[in-house]
């Protein structure tokens, strides 16, 4: 009998320590299998990156705090990795997703992510970060959610709903690939896809017959949360739904003060919602568009997205000519003011119960200042390349945390330029050295002629200022130090400068570069490295046990097993269950 006791005593212990396991932040499962589809969204066939046979792929909705576990089935013929655009993984780059930190997940070989979402809300995407991968599609909605206790700043929407526009071609990502290899520009884009369909039929000569094409279904009198990415290659696109007001409510984790727009400007690699309205009446449908930008809209008028909002007792299609984009021929200075106006409200709990404002950036003193100037594509030693500051950025064979990890040298250098080469632009792995814990200002000043965003990984930073010219010391003076909003992407205008704010709190290697697809590709990127110097390092999680090896580490990696794909909380449920029977069977014995 006591033998009984001691065994119960037992079982309880166990209970007791896997229920406090899942009474902890919970864990978040999903299983990606990313593979090649046909498919004809402008009406002519062509290869696409599908996940579990779906383009866009499938959303990922999370609420603040999960723990998310991702297992990636690579069926592509090449490398891939998956990058989480926008989630601040916070003590962890090695779930981050790109080439600068993570080895690729070889072609056939699966891969499981596991990263939380720690004190963050918002709307943000996921997309394949390798082999300009991105143009052929493999992205797709990712949503966290705040938890029950914590308020949001307006009413329970009554639905959501989720929609990612782009830029696309015709062609696949090795088509494209080997058009800027050959040191040539992509052209314009074939059309505009919203949620991975072309246009509706809104003009016979412009747009083929037999397209298919989005709606989205809503009732009469109802409010929606409306998140929209855009996750295409290089063009920035301005979104409108005809007839209705865009309130706009966050920013990619940051609630904003909440004021109506008409249309608004939504660059390369940004996302935001807003609260839609159903107030119209029901005579028809609606348009809902997404048009070129800073282009000319004569020549480029088949780069217009177009779906269509449908109200459930609607009486007819929408017809007639689509709402009219920005009339800005006459004002360059309309798309960076509606830019501006975009701002933080600081009232407003975040992931926590305090206000989003409480951090107080523009009171902390700057530690470090790093102007990144980028110029047109230019010849590097025979290649055409892009560059930032004078340096076209060189992927490490092995990745800059790995080489960290294991003492690797040569690997990169620590020598990125505070402010822009004077001499020959050069091609290199050089990367940011940060200062952990430090305040970084960072100037994105943009000498090209087209519009570009800049996004970093690990972080939201706080969007201080922008304005055309050169920066100088003296544009301090115009910044916006208590409600500038906090994100992770940027847009820098034409012969324009956006200056940042950085808390470098989150410790790893984290990369900042172009949203274009093709600058980016072509070497316009660069890693901050923020590394705690404490002996005992307790502010970075340790290297995962599935980590891949590449480069002068390849050696150690081990041949894939298929086993490992199990998730932390279903080994834990496995655990349990397994426990559970034998102390049954057990205790089935006295």
């Amino acid at each position: 009998m006591a033998s009984f006791s001691f065994f119960l005593l037992l079982f309880i212990h166990i209970c007791l320590l896997l229920g406090l396991s899942f009474a902890e932040d919970p864990f978040v499962n999903y299983n990606f299998v990313v593979s090649y589809i046909t498919a004809s969204p402008l009406g002519i066939p062509q290869q696409v990156i599908a996940i579990n046979g779906e383009f866009p792929g499938p959303t990922i909705n999370v609420t603040t705090n999960n723990n998310v576990v991702v297992n990636v089935k690579n069926k592509l013929d090449e490398d891939l990795l998956m990058h989480w655009s926008g989630i601040q993984q916070r003590r962890t780059s090695w779930q981050d997703g790109v080439l600068g930190t993570n080895c690729p997940i070889p072609s056939k070989w699966n891969w499981t992510y596991q990263f939380q979402v720690k004190d963050q809300i918002g709307s943000f995407f996921y997309f394949p970060s390798l082999h300009f991968q991105r143009a052929s599609g493999g992205f797709g909605t990712f949503i966290v959610n705040n938890r029950p206790i914590i308020p949001i700043p307006f009413d329970t929407p009554y639905g959501d709903i989720t929609i990612m526009i782009g830029d696309w071609y015709t062609k696949n990502h090795t088509a494209l690939r080997k058009t800027l290899n050959a040191g040539r520009d992509l052209g314009m884009p074939d059309g505009v896809l919203i949620n991975g369909k072309g246009p509706f039929r809104y003009n016979d000569t412009l747009v083929p017959d037999g397209i298919d094409y989005e709606t989205v279904k809503v009732e009469p009198g109802k409010t929606y949360r409306l998140r929209v990415s855009n996750a295409g290659i290089s063009t920035s696109l301005n979104f409108r739904i005809q007839s209705h007001n865009l309130l706009l409510a966050e920013a990619e984790g940051s609630y904003t003060v909440q004021q109506n727009y008409t249309s608004l400007d939504i660059h390369v690699g940004q996302s935001y919602s807003f609260l839609l309205t159903t107030d119209q009446n029901a005579s028809s449908d609606y348009y809902i568009v997404a048009s070129a930008r800073f282009v000319n809209e004569t020549v480029w008028q088949r780069v217009t997205g177009v779906a269509i909002l449908h109200y459930t007792n609607s009486k007819g299609k929408a017809s007639g000519p689509l709402p009219d984009p920005p009339q800005d021929q006459f004002d360059k200075t309309f798309s960076m003011n509606q830019a501006r106006s975009i701002r933080w409200n600081v009232s407003a709990s975040g992931a926590r119960p305090n206000p989003q404002g409480s951090f107080r950036y523009g009171s902390i003193n700057v530690t470090e200042v790093y102007v990144l100037k980028n110029k047109p594509p230019i010849t590097i030693d025979g290649k055409r390349r892009t560059t930032l500051s004078g340096i076209s950025f060189v992927n490490p064979a092995t990745p800059i945390r790995l080489a960290d990890q294991y003492k690797v040298k040569g690997a990169y250098k620590l020598d990125f330029p505070t402010r822009p080469l004077t001499g020959q632009p050069r091609m290199e792995t050089s990367v940011i050295n940060g200062t952990y814990r430090g305040f970084m200002e960072v100037i994105l000043q943009n000498n090209e002629t087209k519009v570009h965003t800049y996004h970093m990984n690990g972080y939201a930073f706080f969007v201080v200022g922008m304005d055309y010219g050169e920066w100088t010391e003296n544009s301090r003076g115009t910044y916006n130090k208590w409600d500038g909003i906090a994100r992770a992407t940027t847009q820098v205008y034409p012969g324009a400068w956006t200056a940042i704010l950085i808390s470098l709190d989150n410790v790893g290697v984290w990369n900042i570069r172009t949203e274009n697809l093709d600058s980016w590709y072509l070497g316009q990127e660069t890693y901050i490295r923020v590394v705690n110097p404490e002996p005992n390092n307790k502010t970075e999680f340790p290297m995962p046990d599935n980590a891949l090896f590449c480069g002068a580490l390849s050696k150690m990696q081990k041949p894939q097993d298929i086993s490992f794909a199990t998730s932390i909380k279903g080994f834990e449920t496995e655990v349990f269950f397994t426990l559970l029977m034998m102390v049954s069977a057990f205790i089935s014995l006295f």
